[in-house]
């Protein structure tokens, strides 16, 4: 015995030559999603941009069938259909104009939480590239517990940064171009069923639906539009990862980037961004957190050396120093530590890579 009502919301996606917009029109105008089934001809071609194909279409109910065998997978699989006017429903990605009607979504993710981060970027990434994606990953996961990091599985950048989540402890969102059944790249299979127990795996596509190429730029709005912000850290000045920012851009969604060397070809796209004042510039995780307003737990009150796990003696007694002084140019504190200068530099990254010291231009240094 089929959810009638749940086979009706997969059914309105499957609509031939529906699209988004039109869904809802159908939805407004008739009432519910049920009354768009019922609705006859001679009604529907009276709707705004309803024309007499997709009115023909509709009525002719040929794709209901499709729906039924969707509707029965999705129960088999335990994967949680998300229509647009349900509570559930990601609320930011309902904002944007142009979001899927229907989401199919298996994981425990949070798909309303404050704090979620879309990474994207070159499929070609550097070394260098995948070092500063783990290091903002694991920073930021340090500060917040209930990060969500969001991508699209693909090689490169992606990946690293589903990597990185998962390595941090942090739940992790991949949004699929294409339907349950399958997972592409298939090299990252294991991977995805990490994720569902550590995030999940979110798609707007039916259960069999292949990944085409088109369905790739397609799914990008739903990157740009689920989170408060978007991070782009590699990228040439053509491809998906562009195209994901400027979708974000359009949603009035923060767009931020990783700057590269004039000369870097993988950062050429990221260095346009901040140029056309489309993405502000980031170089860590205190960036991100200013950008977005995240408050981290402890702002403004005094810092607790011990809540930090493995320092070493000399990161110990810069910390102690700083929380002393408050801020302390890099030559400031090796005067007054005898700490050299080449030495200090080491423990100042470590520190502010541990999440318990905070750098500033100038080469100034404070607590975090």
């Amino acid at each position: 015995m089929h959810d009638t009502d749940l086979t009706y919301k997969i059914a309105l996606g499957l609509i031939p030559g529906i699209g988004d917009i039109n869904a809802r029109k159908l939805v407004s105008y008739t009432g519910s999603v049920e009354a768009v089934f019922r609705e006859p001809y001679g009604s529907l071609i009276k709707i705004p941009g309803i024309g007499e194909t997709l009115a023909r279409a509709v009525v002719d109910k040929e794709y209901m069938k499709e729906a039924e065998r969707e509707c029965e997978f999705v129960t088999m699989k335990k994967v949680r259909v998300l229509f647009y006017l349900d509570e559930d429903y990601p609320q930011r990605l309902k904002e944007c104009e142009d979001s899927p009607v229907t989401l199919y979504f298996r994981g425990n993710a949070d798909l309303n939480s404050e704090r979620m981060l879309s990474i994207v970027g070159t499929r070609k990434s550097t070394h260098r590239g995948r070092e500063i994606c783990e290091n903002i990953i694991s920073q930021l996961a340090g500060m917040f517990p209930d990060l969500i990091i969001i991508s699209g599985l693909a090689y490169g950048i992606d990946i690293t940064a589903h990597k990185a989540a998962l390595n941090a402890g942090v739940p992790t969102l991949a949004v699929l171009a294409h339907g349950m059944k399958t997972i592409y790249p298939p090299i990252h299979t294991e991977v995805a069923r990490e994720m569902i127990s550590q995030g999940g795996l979110l798609t707007d596509f039916v259960s069999n639906a292949p990944a085409e190429r088109n369905n790739f730029l397609k799914r990008n709005r739903i990157i740009a539009g689920l989170p408060a912000g978007l991070l782009v850290v590699e990228s040439g000045v053509k491809g998906g990862a562009m195209v994901t920012a400027e979708m974000a851009f359009s949603y009035n969604h923060d767009v931020m980037a990783v700057p590269g060397r004039p000369s870097d070809n993988w950062s050429s796209g990221c260095n346009r961004l901040i140029k056309r004042n489309i993405a502000a510039l980031v170089e860590n995780a205190n960036d991100i957190c200013q950008l977005l307003n995240w408050e981290r737990p402890g702002d403004g009150e005094p810092v607790q050396t011990q809540i930090f796990q493995d320092l070493d003696e000399t990161e110990n007694l810069i910390l102690n120093l700083i929380e002393k002084e408050d801020l302390l140019t890099a030559d400031q504190i090796s005067v007054i530590t005898g700490i050299p200068v080449n030495r200090l530099a080491t423990s100042l990254l470590s520190l502010e890579m541990k999440g318990a010291a905070r750098s500033y231009p100038g080469n100034v240094y404070g607590k975090r």
